[in-house]
């Protein structure tokens, strides 16, 4: 289950899409730019990672999202409060508790980048037994601070699974296995010679 707190027509420039530019005669496609590393260190990651989803998770806890749409960047606002209600009714309904990334390290699958666009772009997990936290965050630069502009959160297995055992082969039935051959040649006794 993968939820997104994105205005979905805002989300597809902010993950770095082709743009199109129309030129006065024709529309041509713009060549998309390339996403550099950004220069956040590992504690700006830790808060900008562990305050969102802490945030998500009161949210999430209490049934008030007010607060986490006002953190956000103004795309984010985008949606009122109700409306992230509904977009994580599936975290509530399911009782998903996020707690544990206020002390867990998350484990980051793509490194912090600023997108083309100018957003901070980061994605990871939280490496927790028996389900794992994996994460999808943008941020947005607002009066100097980086703003959640959307989130994407859900729970996966943890690690590899063992493969299912296959049921017990049919028993066949037992009969008495044929003598294994020899390599010995033994000669016939002297009654076997003359039949007697």
């Amino acid at each position: 289950m993968l939820l997104a707190a994105l205005v979905l027509t805002t989300a597809v420039p902010a993950l770095g899409l082709p743009a199109l530019a129309q030129t006065s005669k024709t529309q041509k496609s713009v060549r998309p730019q390339a996403s550099k590393q950004a220069n956040v260190d590992r504690n700006g990651v830790l808060i900008l990672v562990r305050g969102s989803l802490l945030a998500l998770d009161h949210a999430n806890k209490t049934g008030n999202y007010t607060v986490l749409r006002d953190l956000g960047a103004p795309g984010f606002q985008a949606n009122n409060a109700a409306k992230l209600a509904e977009i994580f009714a599936g975290h509530r309904k399911d009782g998903i508790d996020l707690g544990g990334v206020a002390v867990l390290e998350p484990q980051l699958t793509l490194l912090p980048q600023i997108e083309p666009n100018g957003m901070l772009h980061m994605a990871g997990f939280f490496p927790s037994v028996p389900m794992q936290v994996n994460f999808e965050l943008l941020f947005a630069p607002v009066d100097r601070q980086w703003k959640v502009f959307g989130m994407s959160v859900a729970l996966g297995k943890a690690g590899p699974e063992a493969p299912a055992t296959d049921p017990e082969p049919p028993k066949a039935v037992l009969t008495r296995p044929p003598d294994p051959p020899t390599a010995t040649v033994t000669p016939k006794k002297a009654d076997e010679k003359s039949g007697k």
